[in-house]
Parts: C-alpha cells; structure tokens; sequence
C-alpha cells in the first residue's frame, strides 16, 4: 500500500508543472490563439481580396468582349469605305472621260438647235436668236462651269419644245407682196402661225416659205388673237392649218 502510494506521490509531483513552466504554457498557448486569429484575419483578407479580383476580372472580360465586338464593327466599317474608296475611284475616271466628251456634245446640241430654228417656222426669231447666241458665248466662255453649260444647253431646248404647247401673239414687222409691214402675229403651238394686219382688214398664215394670205379667217384670227393676249377667254378656233404636202 505504501508502494503505490509513493508511485501515485510520484506520479503527481511528475504531472504539476512548476509555477515557471505553468506561465511559459500559458504563454505559448497565448501566442497560438494570437497567431490563429492572425492567420485567419490573413484568410479573409486573402478571401476579400480574391473577390474584389474575381468582381474586376468579370468587368475586364466584357469590356473586352464590347472591344471585340467593336472592333469587328470598326473592321466591317472600314471594310465598306475602302469597298467605296475603290468605286468612287472607278467613277471619278468616268467623270473625267464625260467631262472631256461634254464639250464637243454641246457644240454639237448648239448646231442641232440653231439648224432647227432656221428651219423651223419664222416666230420669234429675235428672241430665239439671241438665246442660241448666248447659249455659244457660254459654250466658248472658259470660265463657265461644264454643268453651267450643259444648263444652258438644255433650257434652249426646254423651251423650244414648249413652243409646240404655248399660245402667243406679239407685233412684227414681216414682209408682203414685196413690202415690210407691221401685222400682229399669231402662233397657235407648232400648228398654225397667222398674221393678221392692224387695220384687222387682211388675215394669211405661213404656208412652210412664205406668207400666204387666206380668205375667209380674218374674225377667226382676231379671236385667237385676243385669247392669246388674254383678251378673251379660250375657246375653239376655226384656223387655216398649213399641212405637209398641201393646206
């Protein structure tokens, strides 16, 4: 009995540390709860970091997706302007060869223009005159536009042709048996130029060369006469008609 005594003394006394050792423990438990605590505020810095990572990654990987989007766009754009850099070249060239046929085409639109007022029935021959006369100083003016002229060109024609559609009568000197006389001529479109005299007392009509006197129209050509001069309201008229290969 008093053996295990002794042993179970010894015992004890091996298993209470000394107040020296007692502190040290406590201390190096202290500094492993510390150091715990550090570690896993570390952690969760780490963690928070790791997110704050993760979030600007996902923001970087769709604007580089938008980029990539964009700069397909871009290629697609730049693409096209290059596809009409190439035609607008193509049609510059084309310009340039027009430009250098538009000259001679006007001149030519000029003679065909001129040849057909010598041709055509004698009305307003100043007036007609004068524009085909302004229509070549332009043509052989170096300082007007190729467009100025082809303008010009074709408002001559414009209104050649709207002489076939128009109603008009002026005062003109023309000549009679042989002798300059002031009448009052009308012009009915390209169908029928009359003269009427002013005493109203002889009425004839432009066969295709010559003046011809006509019987029998003088009231109608006053009337036409006064419609024309807006006198009169429009109404029918029963006019001598010069037509090809007779009247």
């Amino acid at each position: 009995m008093r053996n295990y005594l002794a042993i179970l003394l010894l015992i004890a006394g091996l298993a209470v540390p000394k107040d020296g050792e007692l502190d040290q423990i406590l201390k190096e438990n202290n500094n492993s709860i510390n150091l715990s605590e550090t570690s896993q505020q570390q952690v969760d810095s780490l963690s928070t970091e790791k997110d704050s990572l993760l979030a600007e990654w996902k923001v970087v990987v769709k604007q580089v997706e938008g980029l990539k989007i964009y700069n397909e766009q871009k290629r697609q754009q730049i693409k096209a302007q290059e596809e009409r850099l190439v035609t607008l070249a193509e049609q510059t060239k084309q310009v340039v060869v027009i430009q250098r046929q538009i000259p001679p085409l006007m001149e030519r639109m000029a003679d065909s223009l001129e040849q057909f007022v010598s041709l055509d029935a004698p009305f307003s021959l100043d007036e007609r005159t004068k524009r085909i006369n302004q229509v070549r100083a332009t043509l052989s003016d170096p300082k007007v536009t190729a467009s100025e002229q082809v303008r010009q060109v074709l408002e001559a024609y414009n209104i050649e042709r709207e002489y076939g559609r128009t109603i008009e009568t002026y005062e003109d000197s023309i000549e009679l048996d042989g002798e300059e006389k002031v009448v009052n001529i009308l012009r009915i479109g390209r169908l029928a130029l009359m003269y009427q005299l002013k005493d109203q007392s002889e009425a004839g009509i432009w066969n295709g060369s010559d003046w011809q006197e006509v019987d029998g129209y003088r009231l109608p050509v006053r009337d036409g006469i006064r419609m024309a001069s807006k006198t009169a309201p429009l109404d029918l008229l029963a006019v001598p008609v010069q037509v090809k290969g007779g009247e």
